[in-house]
């Protein structure tokens, strides 16, 4: 929290934000600004909502922290920046760039609200960077609904894979370095976000569609059909890396791809042993580079998946009950903090030696002794009793207000 402290000009947002950032880690069934005030022993919800809705700090500035803390502590000359989206299913139509979409998370289209990450996957560990909210055209061609949730008048249409590009050039003008950049079809079949990358001289290894077009020496094939050709000698057996269930094996083929311009740029193919299933990957790199590398640039997209689970998980980064966009970017950023904070002590806890018949300690076992040993808020039954008298006042407002609306309509 010292990271941040800065970012806020008075000592009592400060402390706020610090009890909140605790909060998203607490062993909480639900967490929004009610529950995680109540369990920082505050009287009311207010002064939450008053941190993340109208109180002046930036969260740009407190994302920029964190992702200084995330690279000095994870570290890795070979690390990965890895890029993908999520969705949160909201109930609704005037929370900030919600509408019905597919999201993975409900692996369907639902009225959902979805934002893009940045994710740093280093030897050691990974931790997210940067966020990006999608905000589809229906909210950017309607001004007032932009205006209502909070967007800036200049807020334009972005594509998932133009938010990508956007963040990898933030974190790359800001210092920070990393060799490569890994994501699934949606970034791998957009040239545009390839052509950026190339122009900065930084790698990638992007999944395409098996209909994908690729350009070699014979011709234009798609990605199939060309991996109809590749002889048998040609696949090789390698690790994608260490799962919990033991090393990703897959078969592996790679195919040059000629171009004029400086680089080397390959058709990366991955075939299931068990199924037989193919993936197909476009690969730049300014040096040609051997087919291990690529296959472990390729295995490091399964981090960000790693990151949305436990993020969600253990730092509630889902759980943002909020609709103006910045609460919305105030909640993420401060959930980012909370789950590098995770990632950074397993990280330092990796360094040792675990005890024999242990496994080295993990993100939710740190978690779950954090809240336990080192933070222990008190609530005593009048804390509990006058949260108790709260939420019924609120709740009898609340259904006053509605009857009284309902009369006035009628």
């Amino acid at each position: 929290m010292g990271r941040i402290a800065g970012r806020f000009a008075r000592v009592e947002r400060r402390r706020r934000a610090a009890r909140l950032v605790l909060g998203l880690l607490a062993d909480l069934p639900r967490k929004n600004c009610w529950t995680i005030a109540e369990w920082a022993g505050e009287t009311t919800p207010d002064g939450m909502q008053h941190l993340l809705g109208r109180a002046k700090w930036d969260a740009d500035q407190v994302r920029d922290d964190v992702c200084g803390y995330v690279v000095e502590h994870l570290h890795d000359d070979r690390a990965v920046l890895v890029v993908d989206e999520t969705g949160d299913v909201k109930k609704g139509t005037g929370t900030v760039g919600v509408q019905r979409q597919y999201t993975g998370t409900a692996g369907r289209i639902e009225n959902s609200q979805v934002a893009v990450y940045l994710v740093y996957a280093g030897k050691s560990g990974h931790a997210a960077v940067d966020r990006e909210l999608y905000v589809p055209r229906s909210w950017t061609s309607d001004p007032d609904r932009c205006r209502a949730a909070g967007l800036a008048e200049e807020t334009t249409f972005a594509t998932k894979p133009e938010l990508a590009t956007r963040m990898v050039a933030r974190f790359l003008d800001a210092g920070h370095q990393a060799a490569w950049v890994a994501g699934d079809e949606v970034y791998g079949g957009n040239p545009k976000l390839r052509t950026a990358l190339e122009e900065r001289g930084t790698g990638y290894v992007l999944a395409v569609a098996c209909s994908h077009d690729v350009t070699t020496g014979a011709g234009k094939f798609r990605a199939d059909i060309l991996a109809k050709k590749v002889p048998k000698r040609a696949w090789q057996k390698l690790s994608a890396g260490a799962g919990a269930k033991g090393h990703r094996v897959y078969n592996w083929a790679v195919i040059d791809l000629p171009d004029p311009r400086p680089g080397s740029r390959q058709l990366l193919i991955r075939r299931d042993r068990s199924t037989g299933e193919l993936a197909y990957y476009r690969c730049y790199s300014p040096a040609s580079v051997p087919l291990t590398v690529l296959v472990r640039v390729a295995g490091s997209r399964w981090r960000v998946e790693e990151f949305f689970q436990s993020g969600k998980g253990l730092a509630a980064l889902d759980e943002h009950q909020v609709r103006r966009n910045t609460s919305w970017s105030r909640w993420v950023t401060l959930a980012m903090l909370a789950h590098a904070f995770l990632a950074v002590v397993r990280a330092d806890e990796h360094t040792r030696p675990a005890p024999d018949a242990l496994i080295p300690l993990t993100c939710n076992e740190i978690q779950r002794l954090f809240i336990t040993f080192v933070v222990r808020p008190v609530h005593d039954t009048a804390h509990r009793l006058g949260w108790s008298n709260w939420r019924r006042r609120h709740q009898a407002r609340s259904q006053a207000s509605h009857y009284r609306r309902q009369a006035t309509q009628e």
